[in-house]
């Protein structure tokens, strides 16, 4: 895998640092909710090189959450079913949670969302590099 959905993670990060912290608590959502989108493009990057490279075509590659989960069922279910389950935490807690409703904000469950996202683009490497 290319280190680009990495990348994303250590902007995520960059991002963050730019937000004050007060009681444990980031006090400036725009570079949180930035964070966190930046954090699941880098997730969606991993998945579509790993759909790649098994042979799906580029202007094949899903365009929504479903279409992801049903291409990774059928591409990585069979080697974990937990990737799966933790792409659904991923979307949930990144996407809707963190960046759309903005509504995480607690310095802890930031970087632990954050850090799972890094956990699930390695995994992808690994399954990459496994077949």
């Amino acid at each position: 895998m290319k280190k680009e959905p990495i990348r994303y993670i250590e902007n995520a990060k960059e991002i963050l640092g730019k937000s004050s912290v007060e009681d444990s608590f980031y006090t400036d959502m725009k570079y949180v909710k930035y964070a966190f989108g930046t954090a699941y493009l880098g997730v969606l990057k991993a998945i579509d090189e790993f759909l790649l490279s098994r042979g799906v075509e580029k202007d094949k590659l899903p365009k929504k959450v479903e279409e992801y989960e049903k291409l990774l069922k059928k591409f990585a279910g069979v080697y974990n079913g937990r990737l799966i389950r933790q792409f659904e935490t991923i979307y949930n807690e990144l996407h809707i949670a963190g960046y759309y409703r903005g509504v995480l904000q607690r310095v802890s469950i930031v970087k632990d969302a954050i850090a799972n996202a890094k956990d699930f683009i390695e995994k992808i490497d690994r399954l990459m590099k496994a077949h």
